[in-house]
C-alpha cells in the first residue's frame, strides 16, 4: 500500500511540475475530453466526492482550463467544456510525454 501512495504521489508531482495540474484535475480534463458535462457526472465518472468535484472543477476553472456555461433548458445547471488551453493541456497529457512511475506503468497500457 505504501508502495502505491508513494507512486501516486511520485506522479502526482510530475503532472504539477510538467503541466501545472493535480491529478485529480488532470482527471477531471480527460473526464470532460471534448464532451459538455455536469459536475455530477464528472464526480460520476472521476469517483470523486461531489464536494471534492466542485473543489477541483474551480481550481481548474480558475487555471482557465474549463468553461462554465449555463444550461439551455434549466438555467441552475452548469455544464462544463474545456477551453482552449485545457484542450491543449490534455493533448500534451495524452501524449505521454511524462515519465510513469514503474508501479503503475502496467495501467497505461
Amino acid at each position: 500500500m505504501r508502495e502505491l501512495f508513494k507512486a501516486l504521489s511520485e506522479l502526482e508531482t510530475r503532472l504539477m511540475e510538467q503541466y501545472g495540474v493535480s491529478l485529480n484535475e488532470a482527471m477531471a480534463l480527460c473526464c470532460i475530453g471534448g464532451d459538455t458535462l455536469m459536475a455530477s457526472v464528472i464526480s460520476e465518472k472521476t469517483g470523486l466526492s461531489a464536494s471534492h468535484t466542485s473543489k477541483v472543477i474551480r481550481s481548474i476553472e480558475e487555471k482557465e482550463l474549463i468553461v462554465r456555461n449555463l444550461g439551455d433548458k434549466d438555467k441552475r445547471q452548469m455544464h462544463f467544456t474545456l477551453s482552449d488551453k485545457g484542450r491543449e493541456c490534455l493533448e500534451a497529457l495524452k501524449a505521454n510525454e511524462i515519465e510513469i512511475p514503474e508501479l503503475l506503468k502496467p495501467l497505461f497500457k
